[in-house]
């Protein structure tokens, strides 16, 4: 059977102009990423990339780390539905950037804050029948649904993916796989920690699930973050 390695990537910047690019800690999460795979053996016949840039930065540097010299492909089937919409479409205030984080700061604890924001924000989305936004959400779990299984059939007998994406394919992919609801995603993509390794296998029967959000190589240390 053929093996396909689905990552989130490394921490971006959250609260910067720019948030995709890798913070300082992403960087560092990226390296030991890089890393575990070397450790864990995997030697990637594919690499696909969506086409942000924290998935970039993210599979060029676990590569390197890996002491793995291969080139990366790029299917934006596996980017990240556009979180910016989802929010303002929940607050429409927040298209303007310093009120967002005006009022995340008024908190006392900006993070937490926009944990249960972003939660309801998506809540509405993923609810609703994708009026008012440039895709919907059936369509953002079918356009990951689909990248996976064009990435699938790209692969030989025996052979092995790695995919560096976000955490909304992911769980969008996991909770299709798990059962064909994509209301199992709002449990799972909240949990989706940075630099997670989501494993499948492609055979006979098609793509199965062997284990999800795996973050053992962050274990120990003050690395692991879910935003």
């Amino acid at each position: 059977m053929g093996a396909i390695y689905l990552v989130r990537h490394a921490q971006a910047s959250f609260g910067r102009s720019d948030y995709d690019q890798l913070s300082p800690l992403g960087e560092r999460q990226a390296e030991r990423l890089g890393e575990a795979l070397a450790g864990r053996g995997v030697k990637p016949d594919l690499v696909v990339a969506g086409a942000m840039q924290r998935h970039a930065r993210t599979a060029e540097l676990a590569l390197a780390a890996a002491g793995l010299e291969t080139s990366v492909d790029v299917d934006e089937g596996f980017n990240e539905f556009d979180h910016d919409q989802v929010i303002v479409a929940h607050k429409p205030a927040y298209k303007r950037r310093a009120v967002l984080l005006a009022d995340l700061a008024r908190t006392g604890h900006p993070a937490r804050a926009f944990q249960e924001m972003f939660t309801a924000a998506t809540e509405r989305w993923a609810s609703s029948d994708g009026a008012g936004y440039t895709e919907s959400f059936a369509d953002f779990c079918e356009r990951a649904e689909q990248a996976v299984r064009r990435t699938a059939d790209r692969l030989g007998k025996g052979e092995t993916a790695v995919v560096f994406t976000s955490g909304g394919p992911i769980a969008a992919i996991a909770g299709r796989l798990l059962g064909g609801d994509d209301g199992l995603w709002r449990r799972l993509n909240p949990v989706t920690i940075n630099t997670a390794i989501t494993k499948l296998v492609s055979g006979r029967s098609g793509l199965t699930l062997i284990s999800y959000n795996e973050h053992a190589h962050l274990d120990g240390t003050d690395m692991l973050s879910y935003r």
